[in-house]
């Protein structure tokens, strides 16, 4: 199964089977649904933080830790906190 963008990895999901085409087992499917379920009502403090959360998240896997911290400078965000390299560049 060939997946590609973020709802790529949720249709997978959808679908019961691994990128390889084995079945993901229905105890891991289930506890990923509960837990989803739970943050899906979870209360948000705001989008910006938010999407702040998922650029640092997912820009790391893409982008150096300088030339991300520049971007979301650049873009009007505060730059990478300690924490979040040490998390994501360590």
């Amino acid at each position: 199964m060939a997946i590609a963008g973020p709802g790529g990895v949720d249709a997978a999901i959808a679908s019961g089977l691994d990128l390889d085409g084995t079945p993901i087992p229905a105890a891991m499917v289930e506890l990923y649904q509960e837990v989803m379920e739970l943050e899906s009502q979870r209360a948000r403090s705001g989008v910006k933080k938010s999407m702040r959360n998922r650029v640092v998240k997912t820009g790391s896997k893409h982008l150096d830790q300088a030339s991300l911290d520049a971007r979301l400078q650049a873009a009007g965000w505060e730059g990478l906190k300690p924490k979040e390299i040490a998390f994501y560049y360590s």
